[in-house]
């Protein structure tokens, strides 16, 4: 008898070794017909897997994320299959899934275009409707390779060689296409029903450069029809919002080849990041903050005993002067413990908090930078606690809570949290990192906020919150940080005199709410569309005339607006020129002003202003005290 055990804990007997399909087809038509696989003691299995002992088993369908797993894992199989029917000369090397879909690296004499993929996506939809079952067989590994070499696929043979002699391989096979696969894999072609190839990249075998430049084909797989459509929506929303095709349209900043991976900032773009750093600076300044300035070039010796020039070396820009060696800094912790020893430090100092908006440089590959999002050289709004261990939940509490009102300012509601903790390999003793942990969790709770565990994720010394927020599309960004380290207060020798009058070890709370402000100006960005809140727009209002007549009265109304409120300039601008106000109205329209005042001899003699609001909204005439008092109640609420 084989005893299976449910995810419900019900229990059911069979009287010799089952399949996961016959244990869902012992269960119910309904979920039969939806199984795409199993998890038998935790581990992912084909449907056609045989329990022959007694078991854990839950089936896998498609509303689980394993099951879309193996719905992107399959499709890409039948990208291939499909490839090898169109092109026979065409070699497969290797296909993965990605997050929200799969892509599959192919060797062949021509590059693939827009027609072929298009021809490739029509014969995989042939491929699928004609349901073939998907089945698997078991070689040893030299006969595997001698098969691959029959059939011309080298690159499979290779990548087979590379496996230890005593092991076997497993191979899937959908119609006239075997392929090298781990497994599992849905039940049939019939399966996939909705997915989408998206484009071609090229991409070097086995990620080396010296080796030939393969050609990678994209695509995206979903459960269902809605959730396809709404994923190729939410691609063509992106389109509109990338950050790099709005900072050229809105005149914000360029990225230029004589300066690969860094910003230049035009006017209207430092406007921004001006208000996203000054914003900050209140931030730092109301919640006990004490802002400091760190060099920009740190001595080797300093790298050496923080441990980053063994561990991060490769990323780091160094220079030579007077036969010493030195590092652009790529990150400001150091700089703020040497801030820190400088005087002795008491009990009573602590929480001791530093914050800097500092300039950083990271060495990334050129493949990796993307417009704002991922550049060279970055400004971290960038704090670090010091802090004795029974002060970490309190820390914890006041960091979140803050984080969750400077994201709500900046039009982010809604924030996941989770918990990274102690890895396998990791310094301190078991008690140090129970308490880490649970402080860390106990500061979430106080603060109201549902968190996930990420088991083994914290870094060596210490564990640490991630927090991401959600887009308006759905995207997660991960921007704010706090993590707990006793390591560099250990290594760069900081100390404080303790309640008891003997010297001990501060701990460092590494923490960041924005995180690269050149990163989140872009989140930001393509969040509001470049349309964004009053607050930060770079130009909130355009004064228009109509006729020459109203020339001099628009240049009173900007100057009367520019001084008009207590603690800050409006930032306008007049757009006096001889054309049309259609035309006028429209370009700074395209620019995403929030308000254009537009002024004729009926408003000038009133006194008044016709005022039109972003998204082509008409509020009317009225005086320019009362459009002062809606700007201003804009600002204020970061509306």
């Amino acid at each position: 008898m084989v005893q299976i055990t449910l995810p419900d804990g019900s229990q059911r007997q069979y009287p010799g070794p089952v399949t996961v399909a016959e244990v869902a087809q012992s269960i119910g038509s309904g979920l039969a017909k939806a199984a795409l696989g199993g998890k038998v003691d935790g581990k992912a299995v084909d449907t056609s897997f045989s329990i022959d002992h007694d078991a854990a088993l839950a089936i896998i369908t498609a509303k689980d994320a394993e099951g879309l797993d193996l719905i992107r894992h399959s499709t890409a199989h039948l990208l291939a299959y499909a490839v090898k029917e169109l092109f026979p000369d065409a070699q497969v090397t290797i296909g993965p899934v990605i997050e929200n879909g799969f892509y599959y690296d192919f060797s062949y004499k021509r590059p693939f275009t827009p027609e072929d993929l298009a021809a490739i996506e029509k014969k995989m939809t042939e491929l699928a409707n004609k349901d073939e079952q998907v089945t698997r067989r078991v070689l040893p590994r030299d006969e595997a390779v001698a098969y691959f070499k029959s059939l011309g696929e080298n690159y499979k043979a290779e990548i087979i060689a590379s496996i230890p002699t005593n092991e076997d391989v497993s191979l899937y096979r959908e119609g006239s296409f075997e392929d090298l696969c781990r497994g599992p894999h849905v039940p049939s072609t019939g399966k996939l029903k909705h997915f989408k190839l998206m484009k071609v990249a090229g991409a070097y075998w086995r990620g080396d450069h010296r080796n030939e430049m393969l050609q990678r084909i994209y695509g995206t797989a979903w459960a269902t029809k809605d959730e396809l459509s709404g994923y190729l929506h939410m691609l063509e929303e992106a389109e509109k919002r990338d950050h790099r095709k709005l900072g050229r349209e809105l005149d914000l900043f360029h990225i230029d080849e004589h300066a690969p991976g860094t910003v230049f900032w035009h006017p209207k773009g430092w406007t921004v990041w001006q208000e996203v750093e000054q914003y900050m600076r209140r931030v730092y300044r109301d919640n006990g903050y004490q802002e400091v300035k760190a060099p920009q070039l740190l001595d080797k010796s300093l790298w050496e005993k923080t441990g980053h020039w063994d561990k991060y070396r490769e990323n780091m820009f160094t220079t030579e002067s007077e036969k010493r060696e030195y590092a652009l800094k790529p990150m400001n912790c150091p700089g703020h413990i040497l801030i820190f020893k400088q005087g002795i430090k008491s009990y009573r100092d602590l929480p001791l908090r530093f914050g800097e908006f500092g300039n950083c440089h990271r060495n990334e590959p050129t493949g990796s930078l993307h417009g704002i999002m991922r550049v060279r050289g970055f400004t971290q709004d960038d704090g670090h606690i010091f802090c004795m261990p029974d002060q970490i939940q309190a820390e914890v509490t006041a960091f979140t809570s803050l984080l969750q009102k400077v994201y709500k300012d900046f039009g982010f509601t809604e924030i996941l949290y989770r918990l990274s903790t102690r890895p396998e390999k990791r310094i301190g003793t078991e008690e140090s990192w129970d308490k880490a942990e649970a402080a860390l969790a106990d500061g979430l709770r106080a603060s109201g906020c549902e968190f996930e565990y990420l088991p083994g994720e914290g870094a060596f010394y210490g564990p640490k919150i991630e927090y991401t927020l959600k887009d308006a599309l759905g995207r997660e960004w991960q921007c704010g940080t706090i993590q707990v380290d006793p390591n560099l207060p250990e290594r760069l020798d900081a100390e404080f005199v303790g309640e008891d009058g003997e010297r001990h070890r501060p701990i460092m709370l590494h923490r960041a709410i924005v995180g690269s402000l050149e990163r989140f100006i872009g989140i930001l960005i393509e969040q509001h569309a470049g349309a964004l809140p009053v607050w930060l727009a770079p130009v909130q209002v355009a004064v228009l005339n109509i006729t020459d007549s109203q020339a001099d009265y628009c240049r009173e109304i900007a100057a009367k607006l520019q001084k008009a409120l207590p603690n800050q300039d409006l930032r306008v601008v007049t757009d006096l020129r001889n054309e049309k106000i259609t035309y006028k109205i429209r370009e700074h329209a395209m620019q995403k002003l929030p308000y254009i005042l537009v002024a004729g001899d009926k408003e000038k003699a009133a006194g008044a202003v016709a005022v039109r609001a972003r998204g082509n909204k008409d509020l009317g005439v009225m005086s320019v005290d009362a459009f002062v008092d809606l700007i201003a109640q804009d600002i204020a609420s970061k509306a």
